[in-house]
């Protein structure tokens, strides 16, 4: 006869092979996600490309209702079975996930990509105990028992910083805190040593003292598992903290793209600009009111001709009224650095220079 801890060390999985940092592992090329109802077409994403190394993180920000988290959900395959129009492509790994089956996603979910949702009270059930999610994640994709499955759980739980790990684990969600809940959905989204993890919003509605320790969370455990990682979010300073690339979206497209240091120390759209003079500085003494972007974003269903944010951009009437009848494309402005704008290099860092840096 064998023993249990023979029988732990069988049922154990294999190790996965070492993960290469610098390699391309999620490409979207493309990307448009619309959704037909009574009033319209509501185009949520249109036409969004970007890619992501492993071991990298892109943060992906804009307002509420630019695209930011539809294309996360398009990534998992989450969307409901018919209720979305989705083209171009999304290869993980060198595999379109458009095209594939649902049964296909349903197995690379969890095992080669995660998901650590916004609200983790309403992402996690109910009825079952925190420890049991974390074992059914585990076990769909492990050929464990449940003893090695529980132990596993217990060790996640540990590893994000649970206190009494051994006796939460029995515990269901409401009995958690919020910045315990989120620590929990963490723990669960890593426990098959995803490939690629996406973080919709993770801090938002915890205190400050808790998102910097979810931020280090997330940012340590990368480290560990060399995972790609996007973060979605509208909080600048979250990406300030974790990204290294950043891709600005507006109206479901990408209006600039480029490393976090090209993003704060030399933005180029005046979304962009908005952005950073709407973020509070606590690193310098500041005398003038926070700078909000004038308007509303647009319908999706009814976008203005030309640039979608020429309704909003006060330096629109700088490229002849090219802004409000053509559609910028995206462009390179730099090493890797592009941007979707009609004004010219020269306007642009006149406005920057003299305008916009003084008053951040």
């Amino acid at each position: 006869m064998t023993s249990q801890s023979e029988h732990d060390y069988l049922d154990a999985p294999e190790p996965r092979p070492e993960r290469v940092v610098g390699e391309t592992f999620l490409d979207v090329r493309d990307l448009r996600v619309h959704f037909p109802t009574d009033d319209g077409v509501v185009k949520s994403v249109d036409g969004l490309s970007f890619q992501l190394e492993r071991g990298k993180t892109l943060g992906i920000v804009g307002e509420s209702g630019s695209g930011k988290s539809v294309t996360s959900l398009s990534i998992m395959g989450l969307h409901k079975e018919g209720s979305a129009r989705i083209s171009g492509e999304i290869l993980l790994n060198g595999q379109d996930l458009v095209t594939a089956s649902r049964e296909k996603r349903r197995l690379l979910r969890g095992k080669n990509m995660a998901m650590i949702f916004q609200d983790p009270l309403s992402a996690m059930h109910p009825y079952y105990t925190v420890g049991a999610q974390i074992v059914e994640a585990y076990r769909i994709h492990h050929d464990v028992s449940k003893a090695v499955a529980r132990k596993h759980a217990v060790d996640m739980l540990d590893r994000v910083g649970i206190p009494n790990p051994k006796g939460r684990v029995d515990d269901y969600p409401h009995q958690f805190s919020g910045g315990m809940r989120q620590r929990a959905m963490i723990a669960m989204a890593l426990s098959c040593d995803p490939e690629l993890l996406i973080a919709d919003e993770p801090t938002t509605a915890l205190d400050v003292t808790v998102q910097a320790q979810i931020l280090d969370l997330i940012r340590d455990l990368q480290q560990e598992f060399n995972s790609a990682v996007i973060i979605i979010t509208h909080d600048l300073g979250v990406v300030a903290e974790l990204a290294d690339d950043i891709l600005v979206m507006y109206a479901g497209r990408c209006i600039e793209y480029g490393t976090a240091e090209d993003i704060f120390q030399q933005p180029q759209h005046p979304y962009t600009w908005g952005l950073l003079g709407s973020m509070p500085r606590l690193d310098r003494e500041r005398s003038e009111r926070l700078l909000p972007i004038k308007g509303t974003p647009p319908s999706l269903i009814n976008l203005p001709p030309g640039c979608p944010f020429h309704p909003r951009c006060a330096f629109g009437h700088l490229n002849g009224g090219a802004s409000e009848s053509e559609v910028p494309e995206l462009r390179e402005v730099g090493d890797g650095h592009r941007i979707a704008c009609h004004l010219n290099a020269e306007d642009r860092m006149r406005v920057w220079t003299t305008e916009i840096k003084p008053k951040l």
